[in-house]
């Protein structure tokens, strides 16, 4: 099979709506894709809520219902990873899991190194034998150390195999699968199950820019293989590993395999038979991966004037103190970022744009940034909507992610809604997002890979910038609060004594190696 380039937008677009992707792709992401291109816009629109009138009356009876959890019991995939060490296989599988968590899929990463660990953590406390790991262990000629690691691989991907059997969605398998011989090997095991299907995703790269901070990252996260070692000799130990890989890799060719190759995470991907909606949706955001230093800062809106009187939804314009803080938010964007390039993006709400106007930046309005819709509960305070609808007001504090206001929308309907958003988010360079309370609180929570059943919990306060920095493994988080008095529109998760639940992300941007205590 001829593997091709091609720009043909239609057919992406279809692909993604009718889960029929054709092979491959583009390099990088075409321009119509980015913020404000004719795609994204089509996409942004087709998937917003429209937030005119509303046409069930407020007399009606309940606000609404509790929105069910998609039924994704027949999506079941092995993701299995190629690439040499530090070409950020590891980066992508966490990547890919939150994104995929976030969208309530069923996701899990079996690491092959972490097992390896495990089992000599293990075997070393029942015998007091502490296997050599350093590079000579990786060796294709250590015929013994082949075997051990052959087996490590092939239990990881049982371990995934039955995971997937007892109800997962994507099994992404974090190993090298670094020769034509360890891929027809997952590909026969994973033929014999019937119903899942394998994905091969290859990170090539070659700059050694991006290698060198890989290779320092490896030796100085944790990794319990240079516990012992000063960071230049575990530097040279890894160095002398990854040259044992090069001996006999292979890079994936095979041209009937499903696979995705990403090169120099981002600068070109190259699709060869993908098929099928998750597929495609896996390949999308791959697609748009980028390892570039960037800042993400989120803002809610000036104090609105709807948030003075305690009354949700709306179109309202700000209060005078919201007003004080759309004019005291350029020096402190300035102060954070200098002058880096930034864009600013805004919903199609008043009270964003008022907070946005005295920016000197790039703005672009998103449909899909607008507050959730509160149906005919909109304009109403919590007190009035108590009132009127008792029994709801109840039942989605019980469960507020996936509660739907009548005529409205559930926090699931709004991640839904936001995924263009994180999209183009992924694309992106430093972004000043300008938006309302469950918004930030959705974006917040794929950043942070934080449950649903915390998300709309997190507290997002008026008049407090929140600076995001995308690490390798996770987000740096810094929150800059101007000295201007706002109301507090949180509400506490019912139950918790604090209504400063979820100030801070419960994660960090290390990565999570197995130690002695796990």
């Amino acid at each position: 099979m001829t593997l091709e380039t091609t720009d043909d937008l239609e057919k992406i677009t279809i692909a993604l709506n009718q889960a029929a992707l054709d092979p491959p792709i583009h390099s990088p992401p075409p321009a119509a894709f980015g913020a404000g291109g004719p795609m994204l816009k089509q996409f942004d629109q087709s998937s917003a809520s429209s937030r005119g009138g509303y046409s069930t009356p407020r007399s009606v009876v309940g606000i609404g219902g509790k929105v069910a959890k998609p039924d994704y019991s027949e999506a079941k995939i092995v993701i299995a990873m190629v690439g040499l060490p530090a070409r950020g296989k590891s980066y992508l599988s966490n990547k890919l899991m939150r994104y995929l968590k976030w969208l309530e899929y069923d996701v899990k990463v079996f690491n092959v190194g972490q097992l390896r660990r495990s089992r000599a953590r293990q075997k070393a406390q029942e015998s007091g034998i502490r296997e050599d790991h350093t590079a000579s262990y990786f060796s294709h000629e250590n015929v013994e150390a082949t075997k051990l690691r052959d087996k490590l691989a092939s239990d990881s991907l049982e371990m995934l195999i039955q995971w997937l059997k007892d109800g997962g969605n994507v099994g992404i398998l974090d190993a090298t699968n670094s020769t034509r011989n360890r891929r027809v090997s997952v590909e026969a095991r994973v033929a014999r199950e019937r119903g899942i299907v394998v994905v091969f995703i290859e990170s090539v790269c070659d700059d050694p820019a991006v290698i060198a901070a890989n290779v320092a990252l490896k030796v100085s996260s944790g990794d319990p293989d240079y516990a012992n070692t000063s960071p230049e000799e575990g530097k040279l130990d890894f160095l002398r590993r990854i040259k044992q890989y090069e001996a006999i890799y292979q890079t994936i060719s095979e041209p009937h395999l499903s696979y995705l190759k990403i090169i120099n995470i981002g600068s070109q991907v190259i699709l060869n038979r993908i098929n099928g909606y998750l597929q495609s949706r896996i390949a999308f955001y791959l697609m748009n991966l980028h390892i570039k230093p960037r800042s993400i800062f989120f803002s809610r809106h000036g104090e609105s004037q709807f948030n003075v009187e305690g009354k949700i939804g709306g179109d309202s314009p700000l209060s005078s103190r919201g007003m004080r803080y759309a004019r005291a938010l350029p020096d402190l964007i300035t102060d954070n970022i200098g002058n880096a390039p930034l864009t600013v993006w805004t919903s199609t709400l008043q009270r964003t744009i008022q907070t946005a106007q005295f920016l000197p930046c790039n703005k672009l309005t998103w449909k899909s940034l607008d507050e959730l819709d509160a149906g005919v509960c909109d304009g109403m305070t919590y007190e009035e909507i108590e009132k009127a609808y008792p029994e709801d007001f109840a039942n989605r504090d019980e469960d507020k992610f996936n509660y739907r206001y009548r005529g409205g929308e559930s926090y699931r309907d709004v991640v839904v809604r936001l995924e263009p958003v994180i999209m183009e988010l992924e694309r992106q360079d430093n972004i000043l997002i300008i938006g309302h309370q469950a918004i930030l609180r959705c974006l917040y929570a794929y950043f942070h890979n934080l449950a649903q059943a915390d998300l709309p919990y997190i507290k997002i306060p008026l008049h407090t910038v929140i600076k995001l920095t995308p690490k390798a493994y996770g987000c740096d988080e810094e929150r800059y609060a101007l000295p201007i008095g706002a109301v507090d529109t949180h509400r506490p998760k019912p139950g918790t004594l604090s209504k400063d639940y979820l100030v801070q992300p419960t994660g960090n941007s290390a990565r999570e190696y197995f130690t002695d205590n796990k």
